[in-house]
């Protein structure tokens, strides 16, 4: 997805604020039937707010890298759609609160979503946006500080600093982690050949990490393991994913290590394009998930190996061999339903795998599946909406209100680009647990269109 370049010198991020829609129950457009239905979350429906709320600024610093602004309540990262094809996507941020999350505290940053990371760097206790920007030298990561209201619209970025000026055609798809477990946010980044750069926190605000180390690769894309949003410090396993045409391609984990960094022995994964971190099986230890996520390559010989279509496979955190599951098919011949998630409803301790399917959501625990279902209204934006593009997609898992228990992030949005690909979503559950009530529900088509 492309970035807005910055030039020198003009501001980093530019900050909107509006009114944004809560769903109701069996809300849709002219032409939906509007009665409540458990697949739209019609059991718990919310009332609309006449007016947005200040984003709180009192906030004293926490250890979450998803707590934006500090308060000590989890936020909630999301794309904003574009208003026109000449625009891109931003990044909006919904604000939580003692009660979960609060659709009416929001703002929208003014860089493509999916090219920003959050991660405390500087270790003050508010998180930073970390993104490649094109302006400060070509492929360098920049980072946008953070504070009690979030990051500054007024300052310019920073450009990360590398020992020598950094790799020759820069660093791209930087992730966060604690790759070494001393409680400071951590980036990873692919250089051009394949390899990963590893920059360890705490940095200045200068942009020098503390240390920088490699580890080998033909990588495309990287996932880390999520930083414990308690604070406790748990170092971070990194899996480094090639790249691949449709097809389904493999990847290695360079395990976590306490002290000393990430392994630098790799372990050899299967084919899977769709990956997720949990403890799947109880016992405390972080494992790794990855299956198929149904994208496909359709030129002549290349399908998928029996062992990898419709699967996916749990690698134990304590070592041992991997456990397959078997996921639904795809009726979509070449794009697939999409990615995987952790989550732990249920609060047990004990995380399932999230899975996009064709119809919706479904949990997966060992041999037990839930499926989670809601849906678009049957006509948006003037056009009706095919059936088969009405399901809501999974888009993560969080504990919003301090309950224990995680709810899950489901997403729709009407048209193409979110029928194929899952781009572009406008609507938002927040589920309560598998339950078909949510906990919240709104849109984000009455955000602002781009400005400067």
């Amino acid at each position: 997805m492309e970035d807005r370049t910055l030039a020198p010198g003009t501001r980093a991020l530019v900050v909107f604020c509006a009114s944004l829609a809560l769903l109701t129950a069996g809300c849709g457009e002219k032409g939906d039937t509007g009665k409540p239905s458990p697949s739209q979350g019609g059991g718990n429906p919310v009332s609309t707010p006449t007016a947005s709320r200040p984003v709180p600024s009192d906030g004293k610093g926490s250890k979450d890298p998803d707590d934006i602004n500090g308060d000590g309540h989890r936020d909630l990262l999301l794309p904003v759609p574009s208003h026109s094809e000449n625009e891109k996507e931003r990044t909006g941020v919904v604000f939580g609160s003692a009660k979960g999350l609060d659709p009416s505290t929001h703002a929208v940053y003014d860089h493509a979503a999916g090219t920003v990371t959050t991660a405390d760097l500087d270790s003050d206790g508010y998180p930073d946006f970390v993104a490649v920007d094109g302006s400060m030298e070509p492929g360098l990561p920049a980072v946008h500080w953070g504070g009690p209201s979030g990051p500054d619209a007024d300052a310019d970025a920073t450009r990360i600093q590398l020992p020598g000026g950094g790799p020759d055609g820069g660093l791209s798809g930087p992730v966060r982690g604690d790759f070494d477990g001393d409680g400071h946010h951590d980036i990873a980044a692919v250089r051009q050949d394949g390899s990963v750069t590893l920059l360890y926190g705490p940095f200045t605000r200068a942009g020098a990490p503390a240390r920088t180390d490699t580890r080998p690769g033909q990588g495309s894309w990287l996932a880390a393991d999520d930083i414990d949003p308690s604070g406790k410090a748990r170092a971070t396993g990194l899996l480094v994913h090639e790249g691949d045409d449709g097809e389904q391609t493999a990847g290695v984990l360079y395990p976590a290590r306490t002290g000393s960094g990430l392994s630098r022995t790799s372990v050899e994964l299967r084919e899977g394009n769709a990956v997720a971190f949990g403890d799947y099986d109880g016992d405390g230890a972080r494992d790794l998930a990855i299956g198929d996520n149904g994208s496909r390559n359709n030129e002549p010989d290349t399908g998928e190996k029996p062992e990898t279509a419709f699967s996916l496979a749990v690698y134990p955190g304590k070592g041992g061999d991997p456990v397959t599951y078997k996921i639904p098919k795809s009726r979509n011949s070449y794009y697939g339903p999409g990615d995987y998630a952790s989550a732990d409803p249920d609060g047990d301790g004990k995380d399932g795998i999230l899975v996009a399917t064709d119809e919706g959501a479904l949990l997966i625990e060992g041999e037990k599946r839930t499926k989670i279902l809601r849906e678009g209204p049957a006509r948006a934006g003037g056009k009706k909406t095919p059936a088969r593009w009405r399901h809501a997609r999974p888009y993560a898992a969080a504990d919003f209100d301090a309950d224990g228990k995680e709810e899950l992030i489901l997403n729709w949005g009407p048209g193409v680009l979110f029928g194929l690909y899952g781009e572009q979503p406008t609507h938002w559950w927040i589920t309560d647990g598998t339950s078909p009530h949510d906990k919240t529900a709104f849109t984000t088509t009455s955000f602002p269109g781009r400005h400067g």
